[in-house]
């Protein structure tokens, strides 16, 4: 694509809740987006988890709780208020030292009057929650830490916290599935193995693993990895780029910051050079 113009960049993303904002993005930085849905929220049928949760934060069980999204936060206690508990557990975290991941679970506590002791940096992963946990030489030895999960567990930040001698209760609220119309996605792989973009962009892990599920079931997974990596891969994030490289997808970028923004406008810009460089 070497002397293309950025308006003939073609960009295939997953994204899902954001699709219209993000199409936007696309267009407004010289892009002709194609938006194929990979993600749906879906509520946990049953809240045990969320309401064990209560019980021992309520029993004085627990020391530490980190919420890792707004979403999970604000899912958290809708579940919570369903047995007229919401209240009683936002007084007991007053007492415990609450860690937010990212700008998101912090809006949401926030909202709550939940006093956050901690926040991890940018780009909000586990590791940053690691690095401000040490830093501040949080003890965790002996102690119950409640972890609210999103979507998936983040199995090595349980390891770790069990090296370090913490009992980890995870605290999933809700999980991620594959869209209830999955015909956008099968047609947009079917496009990137036919060449058909130029740019590919994910802003969760678990869209990589809904496109590469799919892919599977439409017995496309080896073009498909093959097909991706001829195109230019922007990823939002640290988090993200782990489950590319597991699936043998390399990421050619990450933003300055992990906002859709950043990750659309830098991604533009270095598209034409890193097609080049594909090329060659």
């Amino acid at each position: 694509m070497s002397g293309m113009s950025q308006e003939l960049l073609r960009v295939c993303s997953f994204e899902s809740r954001r699709r219209d904002e993000m199409a936007r993005l696309i267009e407004r930085n010289g892009g002709t987006p194609t938006i194929a849905p990979s993600m749906r929220e879906i509520p946990l049928d049953q809240n045990a988890d969320a309401f064990r949760f209560a019980d021992r934060l309520l029993a004085g069980e627990i020391s530490i709780v980190i919420f890792m999204t707004g979403v999970g936060t604000n899912a958290l206690f809708d579940a919570l208020s369903t047995k007229q508990l919401a209240e009683a557990v936002r007084e007991s975290l007053l007492g415990v030292t609450v860690v937010a991941r990212g700008p998101k679970p912090v809006a949401a506590l926030s909202t709550l009057q939940i006093p956050i002791a901690y926040r991890a940096p940018e780009p909000n992963t586990w590791h940053e929650i690691v690095t401000i946990l040490k830093e501040n030489d949080v003890a965790l030895s002996g102690r119950t830490v409640a972890v609210q999960e999103y979507g998936e567990p983040s199995r090595e930040f349980y390891s770790w916290l069990t090296d370090q001698g913490a009992e980890v209760l995870p605290v999933p609220v809700y999980k991620w599935g594959l869209p209830e119309d999955v015909t956008p996605l099968e047609n947009a792989i079917r496009s990137a193995c036919a060449s058909d973009f130029d740019v590919l962009m994910w802003t969760s892990a678990q869209q990589v693993n809904h496109c590469c599920e799919i892919a599977d079931r439409l017995n496309l997974k080896d073009a498909w990895i093959a097909a991706a990596n001829r195109c230019m891969l922007a990823s939002i994030g640290p988090t993200t780029s782990e489950r590319m490289q597991q699936f043998g997808l390399q990421p050619d970028m990450e933003p300055s910051h992990p906002k859709m923004a950043h990750l659309v406008r830098e991604a533009l810009e270095q598209a034409p050079a890193v097609q080049d460089r594909k090329r060659r």
